[in-house]
């Protein structure tokens, strides 16, 4: 399968693409596209890697799955695309943003400009079908994050990790805190939010540990 993946990546995941579960999933995704209403578009299901190639990674935040609903997913976790309401864990962190920094809510939710700086913005699972939750979970997705943060983690030094809830903060058995910054608290999401994301100060943290270590710091603004 040909992989219009960054090219960065497609070097260091090479091995990969030509494993039995990757070809098995490549066929159930253009299976799925085919047949039924698939999210995100095809040429974006990358779109995490592309915009912010390997070695320009300073931060990632781990989400589970791409949104559902039309219009929403675009390859990047936790963001939708201009003029598409704001689901309610995106309302969470620009609260969270602006009660850290200071900085306005934005007007629209597409976290491109995140990304273009260095925050991986990578789901878990990179496709799902339409209005049904988890549909691509299980799939081999997973597999191949997984070993994408792996990567991360081992072939690089001093990136910010910020694991949201308890799916995301399994991944920290990946990642060596001697190298790296973890951010872990509960997931944005309204049921948990309360109960210690809004006030984690996650945003300054990254930026505060990034300043020590001579890196540019992300804009968070938007």
């Amino acid at each position: 399968m040909d992989v219009k993946i960054d090219a960065s990546w497609k070097e260091v995941l090479h091995a990969e693409f030509e494993k039995t579960y990757f070809q098995n999933l490549a066929d159930f995704v253009k299976q799925e596209y085919r047949n039924k209403t698939v999210y995100p578009p095809g040429n974006l299901i990358f779109n995490a890697f592309n915009l912010c190639p390997f070695h320009k990674v300073k931060v990632v935040i781990i989400g589970q799955d791409p949104y559902h609903g039309p219009g929403q997913a675009h390859g990047l976790c936790f963001s939708v695309q201009p003029g598409i309401p704001f689901p309610p864990s995106l309302k969470n962190i620009f609260k969270e943003i602006h009660n850290d920094l200071g900085f306005p809510v934005p007007e629209n939710g597409d976290l491109t400009k995140w990304a273009e700086q260095g925050v991986l913005l990578l789901n878990a699972t990179l496709t799902v079908q339409a209005h049904n939750a988890g549909s691509h979970q299980k799939k081999g997705w997973e597999t191949f994050t997984d070993e994408a943060i792996r990567l991360l983690a081992e072939k690089r030094k001093n990136i910010v990790f910020l694991l949201w809830g308890s799916y995301a903060q399994k991944k920290s058995e990946m990642i060596n805190p001697e190298k790296h910054l973890i951010l872990q608290s509960v997931h944005p999401s309204p049921l948990s939010a309360s109960r210690g994301f809004f006030g984690n100060h996650h945003f300054s943290k990254t930026n505060a540990f990034l300043t020590s270590k001579g890196i540019e710091i992300i804009d968070w603004k938007l």
